[in-house]
């Protein structure tokens, strides 16, 4: 009888396998994936039905592509935020339209 026992470890950055291990992930390679009761196969119909789903939520989630212009200093410092300053530019309007303090202000 084989041993399929999970074995946990932690690798660290450029460490090889062992010889061991390598034999380890050629032989779970060959087990393969095996269905149960609580995980069986999908249908092709419920596929397409998550497909749908997804879908749907994706519509909803999507933002509108607004050009506007912005002085240079403002810019830079949000750039200068690092990667993903366009979702923070986005972030920080949501929540200065929502403090009526800031919105006075503003206009």
């Amino acid at each position: 009888m084989e041993d399929n026992r999970l074995v946990k470890m932690t690798v660290c950055e450029g460490q090889k396998p062992t010889p061991e291990q390598i034999q380890e992930i050629e032989n779970a390679k060959k087990i393969g994936a095996n269905p149960d009761d609580d995980a069986p196969e999908l249908t092709l119909e419920q596929y397409a039905e998550m497909a749908e789903i997804a879908k749907v939520q994706r519509a909803g989630r999507v933002k509108p592509v607004v050009a506007i212009r912005i002085s240079p200093e403002t810019l830079a410092k949000a750039k200068a935020t690092g990667k993903g300053y366009t979702g923070f530019l986005s972030r920080l309007l949501d929540n200065a339209i929502n403090d009526p303090v800031l919105v006075a202000r503003s206009l």
